[in-house]
């Protein structure tokens, strides 16, 4: 009866969005609303062994829910920003000509942002970033926008486990006692078979650029023989702070090579090929040209273009992998408490969302941006992540009310319940702690020793369960509430949120099944 009544909450939400069609603010209300009554009574949340009273108790969750949510407007918000200063400066259409002169094949220059720019700024940077940055770089490209942020949630999930240098998987070693090389292979695997679901999708979005041309299988198996040869190497030899990035960053250098050579050799197969490229790119300068003479300026380089990117990516690299700054970045640290028992914090110097208010200044001075622009694309920013606020916290109060009530626990003992069939659930219940956290590290930090520890009773090897939890941690980014909420608001989508977890909820239900099946195969 308690496992029905607490996963009443997540039907709830899935129900109202995906089957009633309800903005993401009005079922996450609704069921926080309902999750609070459940805690209140069902589980005595605030009564007999709770270190806080009920009243104690709600006003935590909702502070703990308004501060989660905070952090995510500092990553939205900032990333918004650099989406409308690129559109006003003209250099998103200069991107677009700069990756017509890599190949002429839309679909080719797409891959590169959905897959390879999401897998890297997820790598180095995680906690969203990625999502917030593409999907309205996608949109610019020609994408509609639930196009757009399903294919940055799909895109950028494969290097979950290994996201933000690493920290998915280093928080379960700070938990279990195995070799950090034994783990990181532990998850790689499965991350590899669930990639093949991921590739798929990405290549079915992407060929909706050019629906006539179709999907372009070909080039997707090169992406993802890229990304993942470098990926498995790194987690079976070295570790699980390196596989995504090296993937990315190796991958993204091997498939625009790949992608060079082959636009030459069929240059002298095909004279005709030849000049339907030069074409190709001779009209995409034209466009730049065009639309910089109506603004009366000089085309924008495709290096100025980047530069938001490039020096975001500078950034994360430079706090991330050089231990002295990363140390002086990770000092300072702002921390609350409330009632003894709630408590959060930030490292504002190390937070994501700096690095992208950096990256939107010295983005809008390498382009010589105007004033204005910096100013508007500021404001209208800020105007579109005010809205989102509210349904963040929504969300967020459902995931911290069952987690604090103990409902979340409950889903997870009564899965463990499936005794043989348990290697099956795993990863479903990786995928269920992100799914109420929003965070692929929270849920491992969640369960990684309920899983260690429903493995040793039932006498299986462990270390394979760690990895079905880890990479369930990373499918159940995919549908996270909040994240779908946070990507849906750079695009402008918000009160649709349900149309992207209806796209999103196969998805991520075929990669839970194919990993629970080798995990069941492996144990």
């Amino acid at each position: 009866m308690l496992t029905a009544l607490a996963a009443l909450p997540i039907v709830a939400i899935l129900v109202l969005m995906v089957a009633v069609r309800w903005s993401a603010a009005a079922a996450g209300a609704t069921a926080a609303v309902g999750a609070m009554v459940l805690a209140l009574t069902a589980f005595d949340f605030g009564g007999t062994g709770f270190p806080f009273g009920p009243v104690e108790g709600i006003v935590g969750v909702l502070a703990t829910a308004a501060w989660v949510a905070l952090t995510v407007m500092l990553i939205i918000g900032p990333a918004l920003g650099i989406h409308h200063l690129q559109q006003r400066t003209g250099a998103t259409k200069a991107l677009e000509a700069g990756l017509a002169r890599i190949t002429p094949d839309p679909r080719v220059a797409a891959l590169l942002i959905v897959w390879f720019f999401c897998l890297l700024i997820e790598g180095a940077a995680g906690f969203g970033t990625p999502v917030a940055l593409a999907a309205p770089f996608l949109v610019a490209a020609g994408f509609k926008p639930v196009t757009a942020v399903v294919g940055a949630m799909v895109g950028h999930a494969s290097a979950v486990p290994f996201a933000a240098v690493g920290t998915p998987t280093l928080a379960q070693l700070a938990i279990v006692d195995y070799a950090p090389r034994e783990l990181s292979w532990a998850v790689a695997p499965y991350m590899a078979v669930a990639g093949l679901v991921l590739a798929f999708v990405v290549a079915r979005l992407v060929g909706t650029l050019l629906p006539a041309a179709g999907p372009p299988w070909t080039w997707m198996a090169v992406a993802y023989v890229a990304f993942f040869a470098p990926n498995l190497l790194i987690a079976r030899f070295v570790g699980p702070e390196l596989p995504s990035l090296v993937g990315a960053i190796g991958g993204a250098i091997v498939f625009v090579l790949v992608v060079r050579w082959v636009i030459r050799r069929r240059s002298h197969v095909s004279r005709a090929a030849a000049v339907g490229a030069l074409q190709a790119e001779e009209d995409a300068e034209e466009t730049v040209v065009e639309a910089a003479a109506e603004e009366h300026a000089p085309p924008m380089s495709f290096l100025a273009a980047t530069a938001p990117y490039l020096v975001l990516v500078v950034l994360v690299l430079v706090t991330r992998l050089i231990g002295p700054v990363q140390d002086t970045a990770r000092s300072v640290v702002w921390r609350w408490e409330l009632f003894g028992h709630f408590s959060e914090s930030i490292e504002p110097l190390y937070h994501p969302g700096l690095l992208l208010a950096l990256s939107f200044v010295a983005g809008a001075l390498w382009q010589r941006a105007a004033p204005a622009d910096m100013g508007a694309a500021f404001r209208r920013a800020t105007l579109q992540v005010v809205p989102v606020f509210v349904a963040l916290v929504a969300m967020v109060t459902v995931a911290f009310t069952m987690s604090e009530s103990g409902m979340t626990t409950q889903l997870a003992v009564a899965a463990a319940g499936a005794g043989a069939l348990w290697p099956v659930l795993s990863p479903f219940v990786g995928a269920l702690g992100t799914f109420m956290t929003g965070s692929a590290t929270a849920s491992n930090i969640l369960f990684t020793e309920f899983q260690d520890q429903t493995a040793l009773a039932a006498d299986l090897d462990p270390v394979p369960l760690l990895g079905a939890q880890g990479s369930g941690a990373a499918i159940g980014n995919i549908i996270c509430p909040h994240n779908v909420v946070a990507a849906a608001a750079t695009v402008g989508l918000g009160g649709r949120e349900g149309q992207v977890l209806r796209q999103a909820l196969p998805v991520a239900a075929v990669c839970l099944v194919l990993i629970g099946a080798m995990a069941w195969v492996i144990v």
